[in-house]
């Protein structure tokens, strides 16, 4: 790294920015924290030098992968330039030549460098020749949205992304409940009311009073993987599962990891960002492992008595990657699927193409669940708001695939 003319500081302040605009939250402060890290450990080592830098400026564990790509992209990396031409010419449409030695940067890196890749020209006469493009028979920008997968998402996508998860909703069937309601034309005779009827008005003919059972939205749970694998697509939907909780009662909705938590109280605050707050101060085994057979035995034990009740809706999201080798699961699932109406696992490995159930967890899960659904962008929400309006007029849910 050239230290001449006193550039180091303001390379830092820059690479800042840079990351900054690729989503990390970075302000003045780390900025200087950086500085003076910098200072400390000298330049003479370049692996020092990052971990300085890494140390300070990088506090989650989903940030570090930004950052060093980040890194190594602008920190002189012989790469750079090629690199940057091909992002820009794949953000225009164009094509990219697939390169195997070399990992794919990602692409709100991409658009946080692009900035300090143009070239400006020194005379007028040398500008390139303006491209005017027709949009007529071109996909809107919601559309292109709908089928991007949440872990390529942009920093910008993702907020118009979670803007949009905000006013999704689950149309969940209504079933009749065990109270009855008086109504016109119900099903059965309201003696009590029509004896009633019949003292206020004696003498007189009346009107048989009636009543038919009262109908309400199942209980929906909620079983939420934060694993590693899942980290991406969990803070995503707990957008989602946060305007549900708003929008109805009786959703309750817990994260598992290597242990189970509830964070249905947090969920249920109007604010998303004092919701997602708490969450995350609840939950303690962020990106860790998965125990999914455990903590289901948990969930059965502790909360199923509570929650099933009038055939409750589970949707349960994991990617069935379980670190104890799918042990106990198919019992606890089989207990899972017994007391609920219908138990719909949504797993985002399901948006390739080849997808088979080759891993223990996931063909220990799959003989007792109704559907198997996707949940990877916004389009797959809105076909699993399909299969719930199909589970309304009494059709089959989807069907799950056969284990290979």
């Amino acid at each position: 790294m050239n230290t001449k003319n006193g550039k180091l500081a303001h390379n830092i302040v820059h690479f800042a920015r840079v990351l900054r605009r690729a989503g990390l939250p970075i302000g003045p402060a780390k900025v200087i924290d950086a500085i003076k890290a910098v200072r400390a450990v000298g330049i003479e080592r370049r692996d020092d030098f990052n971990y300085a830098l890494a140390a300070v400026l990088v506090n989650r564990r989903e940030h570090q992968e930004i950052f060093d790509q980040a890194f190594q992209v602008f920190w002189r990396d012989p790469y750079r330039v090629e690199r940057m031409l091909q992002e820009l010419l794949q953000l225009m449409g164009g094509l990219k030549r697939v390169e195997k030695d070399k990992p794919k940067l990602a692409e709100r890196v991409a658009r946080a460098l692009l900035p300090q890749a143009s070239i400006v020209p020194r005379n007028v006469d040398q500008l390139p020749p303006e491209v005017q493009a027709d949009a007529r028979f071109t996909v809107s920008t919601r559309e292109v949205l709908q089928q991007k997968d949440f872990a390529s998402m942009t920093t910008d996508e993702l907020e118009e992304a979670k803007e949009m998860l905000r006013h999704l909703r689950l149309p969940l069937p209504t079933l009749p409940a065990r109270r009855l309601r008086a109504r016109t034309r119900g099903q059965r005779v309201d003696l009590r009311a029509t004896m009633k009827q019949m003292v206020k008005q004696a003498g007189g003919v009346i009107q048989l009073r009636r009543r038919s059972p009262d109908e309400r939205h199942p209980t929906l749970v909620v079983l939420c993987d934060i694993s590693g694998s899942m980290e991406n697509y969990t803070r995503m939907l707990l957008h989602f599962v946060h305007a549900i909780t708003n929008d109805r009662d009786r959703v309750h909705t817990f994260l598992f990891g290597t242990r189970l938590t509830n964070i249905t109280r947090h969920l249920r605050h109007r604010d998303v960002d004092v919701a997602l707050n708490g969450v995350s101060q609840a939950v303690a085994d962020w990106a860790g492992g998965t125990r999914i057979g455990a903590c289901l035995k948990e969930f059965n034990l502790r909360w199923a008595r509570r929650l099933f009740g009038q055939g409750a809706v589970v949707l349960l999201i994991s990617d069935g990657l379980d670190s104890d080798a799918g042990d106990g699961l198919r019992l606890e699932m089989d207990r899972l699927s017994k007391s609920t109406r219908e138990l719909i696992w949504l797993n985002p490995l399901l948006r390739y193409d080849k997808f088979e159930a080759k891993p223990a967890g996931i063909r220990a899960m799959l003989p007792y669940v109704d559907a198997f659904l996707p949940v990877h962008n916004l389009a797959s929400l809105t076909q699993l708001g399909a299969v719930l309006r199909s589970l309304r007029r009494g059709s089959q849910p989807a069907p799950v695939p056969a284990a290979a």
